[in-house]
């Protein structure tokens, strides 16, 4: 599963209705999301990709304390 965190709302979607494969660098999987989104790859340029021991993805805004 991939949970999406983007504009505010949350998505969980399957990776392959994304079309996500274990091991795909974070460049690949941005490209994937943007596409699901239909928005620039450069809207998730600041986005992290935190990889779950289940397998499951996070994908969210970088946060920024202080």
């Amino acid at each position: 599963m991939v949970h999406i965190r983007f504009e505010g709302r949350s998505y969980d979607i399957p990776e392959n209705q994304l079309g996500i494969q274990v091991g795909m660098r974070d460049s690949v999987v941005k490209e994937r999301i943007a596409q699901y989104f239909e928005v620039g790859r450069d809207r998730l340029t600041d986005y992290v990709i935190d990889r779950r021991p289940s397998g499951d993805l996070i994908i969210r805004p970088e946060a920024v304390y202080g």
